[in-house]
């Protein structure tokens, strides 16, 4: 609980006011004072207040008067801890019941006044965090800090949403830049493990002599270095989640000691035989084709099926181009951030290399090609000669994609439409005029094939 936190107290006994006040200065947290409930509705709607202690009974407006002024759900704007002699428990209870966040009894010693101030406390900063996620969570063409309006990707996040309830291993397969490790912390943060940690390690990074220690710990004595006990990466995610990233590089030794894991929910740390146990969920990320290294003996069989209980499959952001745009603002809003810079957006020609390059780097080689462009640009807007020569010499990328197995004429002539529509807004930066014009249509009728594909043409504008 930060100790900028600002709490009224409201008690009409100057000594028990005022011992409660000096307590929590001492404790670093800012202090109003109120001697009755009237008093402290005029502070309340005065001051900044974070939390209310506050008597049941006093003359004039009293607790429970009080309490039904200023909450709503139990942790409202203001969370409210109610004070009361050992005679009102019941009506401290009523008070909970009506919306009070907690209750003390009088006379209370310091050391419980202030433990339910931070439970109480901790309840209202993640009500607050939980709000602050919806906000963002509802922010247009974003999905926990993920950037997508593409149907696959909508189609993705959809099935994030259902699988983040679930405790099931999630094996997150995409190519290296789509944002494996964002889908993971987007599992995370939307499933009941939100308050616990989000630890990830990958599996590529670390030499295999090191990495059974790092995963499981080890006790003191079980080689030379182990000077102390340690922690292992399973015990420092329980009750949360472990992002095992590039899972397909883990050797087959420690392929076996992860799937007893799956299977009984319990480690053993290096050198010790006593096993420990752990509730931690499995998100596993790869660029490999873990089918095809089962069948050349690189990686069990066993362990894959267990990881694979629920797949989900990353696009690579070529299969996505109509993204382009949105992913290119968004990274220029970041890039202004954090370089001081005071770039405004991209112009038609550099937007449309954009949108032709086909991306092998994914959205990692967008975010660092649209930093080195900040960082040479003279002017305010982003040039071709600002790109680099991979992306201005590239052929345009594969227009829309036709599945194989798709006969109807119909839905063929409505992908390939959207398509041509999504390429002239890219050529003309979102101008729907000259947009109209060069897919030799009316402006009205553009308009209206706009609202049905859902396409929103200032995406484009780069702006």
């Amino acid at each position: 609980m930060p100790k900028a936190t600002r709490i009224l107290v409201v008690d009409d006994e100057d000594n028990v006011r005022h011992s409660i006040s000096t307590l929590l200065k001492l404790k670093g947290f800012e202090v109003q004072e109120a001697s009755d409930g009237k008093q402290a509705l005029e502070v309340f709607r005065r001051e900044q207040i974070d939390m209310v202690i506050c008597d049941v009974r006093m003359p004039g407006m009293d607790g429970m008067t009080f309490l039904e002024q200023v909450t709503g759900p139990a942790v409202g704007p203001a969370a409210v801890i109610i004070m009361s002699a050992y005679g009102d428990i019941e009506m401290a209870r009523e008070a909970v019941r009506l919306g009070a966040a907690d209750y003390v009894s009088k006379p209370f010693k310091n050391e419980d006044l202030l433990l339910r101030i931070f439970i109480v406390g901790e309840r209202l900063r993640l009500a607050r965090e939980n709000i602050r996620l919806r906000r963002e969570m509802h922010l247009e063409g974003s999905f926990e800090n993920i950037i997508g309006q593409a149907d696959v990707m909508r189609s993705l996040f959809r099935t994030v949403s259902k699988v983040a309830e679930f405790k099931s291993t999630v094996l997150i397969m995409g190519e290296s830049g789509t944002g494996k490790e964002l889908i993971a912390r987007a599992i995370h943060v939307r499933s009941p493990r939100v308050d616990k940690p989000f630890v990830a390690v990958n599996c590529g990074a670390i030499p295999e002599n090191l990495l059974e220690s790092e995963l499981f710990g080890y006790i003191r004595g079980a080689f030379t270095d182990a000077v102390r006990n340690k922690q292992g990466l399973f015990e420092e995610a329980d009750g949360g989640t472990l992002f095992l990233d590039e899972i397909g590089e883990l050797p087959l030794g420690l392929q076996v000691k992860l799937l007893r894991v799956l299977q009984e929910d319990e480690i053993r740390r290096v050198g010790e035989n006593k096993p420990r146990k752990v509730d931690v969920r499995i998100l596993a990320a790869t660029i490999r084709d873990l089918a095809a290294e089962v069948k050349i003996g690189g990686f069990r069989e066993d362990l894959y099926y267990r990881l694979n209980v629920l797949s989900l499959k990353i696009p690579p952001l070529r299969d996505r181009a109509e993204d382009i745009p949105l992913l290119v603002a968004h990274f220029l809003g970041r890039c202004n951030v954090k370089l001081g810079t005071a770039v405004r957006g991209v112009d038609a020609a550099a937007m449309k290399m954009l949108v032709d390059y086909a991306w092998p780097g994914n959205v990692r080689e967008l975010q660092n090609i649209m930093e080195r462009a900040v960082i040479l640009a003279d002017g305010d807007l982003i040039v071709p000669e600002l790109l680099t020569d991979k992306v201005a010499q590239a052929k345009p990328a594969p227009g829309a994609r036709i599945p194989s197995g798709q006969l109807s004429i119909k839905k063929t002539v409505r992908t390939i439409e959207e398509d041509l529509i999504r390429r002239a807004l890219a050529q003309t930066q979102g101008n729907r005029t000259r947009a109209s014009r060069l897919l030799e249509i009316s402006h009205r009728t553009l308009l209206y094939k706009l609202k049905d594909y859902k396409i929103d043409a200032d995406v484009f504008s780069g702006r």
